[in-house]
């Protein structure tokens, strides 16, 4: 009876890694996206640039797959969705995969 008592503790741990890591992650995008002064362009809550695109919802809108897509290839998904701003968002291929994938975990939370 142990034993399964032991192998539920040691299964309930780690299915509650990923959301764990997950949060991690989300919080460090979450500095980065202040680190990188992402809020010229855009608004989340109350702190960022009111002409910009708001980005309280995006989580809800946009898939993570998207969201990185407009992170590193913006000029596209711009066109794709006959978004015409100015100045227009580029693409920040200078960005480490560890870096989008942590804006991108951010930018997934925000579902006003």
């Amino acid at each position: 009876m142990r034993h399964l008592a032991l192998f539920v503790l040691i299964l309930l741990a780690s299915a509650s890694r990923p959301a764990l890591a997950q949060q991690v992650t989300a919080a460090a995008g979450e500095t980065l996206f202040a680190e990188k002064k992402c809020t010229v362009c855009h608004l989340v809550g109350k702190v960022g640039n009111k002409k910009g695109p708001v980005l309280d919802s995006v989580g809800s809108k946009l898939t993570k797959a998207d969201i990185r897509e407009w992170i590193t290839n913006a000029p596209e998904m711009a066109a794709k969705a006959k978004i015409d701003r100015k100045p227009p968002m580029k693409a920040y291929t200078d960005f480490t995969k560890e870096e989008v994938d942590s804006l991108v975990a951010y930018l997934a939370t925000l579902k006003k």
